[in-house]
């Protein structure tokens, strides 16, 4: 261990929720720190263009939007420290936390460590992500208007987006590696009446074909029965296999939902944890979308603030 450090506040990540929380704590003199994390920025860091974040009406780029976040709440004097989460304590007061062998306490926790999309994990996945490969039907849709597109799923989300996307694209071709689907009944029954939609069955990716100067230009697929492989042209790829919360750390702790979604309480941040509070997607599996999540930060930050004043005029 190298070093202890009390703060009034930590804030567990540096997206659009933990900046926000960071600027308005900041702003009320509570002098956070946020713990960056392995991805700092958040899922945004990984896409391109942004065109529905208030205010940028010509649209900005991902991680261009959040170094803007991250410098506006370096001017209110938010400490920033970057690592994981390794370890954490929330059964006594003060919090503790361990990262990565720094022991940090403090009087308020706002967890808005995110959600991570599901990826195949191919070396073409990671290369193209944002040159046409999305997790993202909602944020990304829009740049595939007039495309043929390919959705990768077989669960009630990879219908939603997949009818979603026929908004934009000329076709879209949901591709699942089993012959039947995931989705419930009513998902399964509206994709399939969709003129836009067709179906590619028993069919693994194993590659997406293109570059980032040119874009996608087709998926590699594998015949999950025979083995065949062939190619499939397309202009987008979409990846809607699911999201898995970033809550691992504070597993028997928290209470959560099946999925590992925090449960936060009413209309606020509360967590079943009297001084943890939790924003973004983190504690939200329905929207996940940037302005949201800035939404709840700027509730988690404020609960946070209220709690902390009814601890100082207990204790005074």
């Amino acid at each position: 261990m190298t070093k202890q450090k009390h703060y009034k506040v930590i804030i567990i990540g540096s997206g659009a929720a933990g900046l926000t929380s960071a600027l308005y704590a900041s702003r009320a003199n509570l002098e956070p720190l946020v713990i960056e994390g392995i991805q700092p920025g958040g899922q945004l860091t990984i896409t391109t263009e942004v065109e529905n974040f208030p205010g940028f009406p010509e649209g900005i780029q991902g991680p261009d939007l959040m170094g803007r976040m991250h410098k506006q709440v370096e001017k209110f004097g938010t400490e920033f420290l970057y690592g994981t989460v390794t370890k954490a304590n929330l059964s006594k007061k003060p919090f503790e936390l361990d990262v990565e062998g720094n022991i940090l306490t403090c009087d308020a926790l706002i967890i808005a460590s995110g959600a991570s999309a599901k990826l195949l994990g191919l070396e073409s996945e990671s290369r193209l992500m944002g040159h046409g490969v999305s997790a993202c039907a909602t944020c990304d849709g829009f740049f595939f208007t007039g495309k043929e597109i390919v959705v990768i799923g077989g669960g009630d989300s990879a219908m939603e987006e997949a009818t979603f996307l026929t908004k934009f694209a000329s076709k879209v071709t949901i591709i699942h590696r089993r012959d039947e689907l995931r989705a419930s009944a009513i998902m399964e029954e509206r994709a399939r009446k969709n003129p836009k939609i067709e179906f590619l069955w028993n069919k693994q990716i194993t590659e997406f074909l293109g570059s980032a100067e040119s874009g996608l230009n087709g998926v590699r697929l594998k015949d999950t029965k025979t083995g065949e492989e062939s190619d499939f042209k397309c202009q987008g790829a979409f990846l809607a296999i699911g999201h898995v919360p970033n809550t691992e750390v504070f597993k028997g702790q928290l209470e959560v939902d099946k999925t590992g979604y925090i449960l936060t309480k009413g209309k606020n941040t509360k967590t079943n944890i009297t001084g943890v509070f939790a924003a973004g997607d983190v504690q939200d599996s329905v929207y996940r979308q940037a302005i949201s999540a800035a939404g709840t930060g700027c509730m988690a930050a404020l609960d946070a603030q209220h709690y902390l004043e009814e601890l100082e005029f207990q204790n005074s």
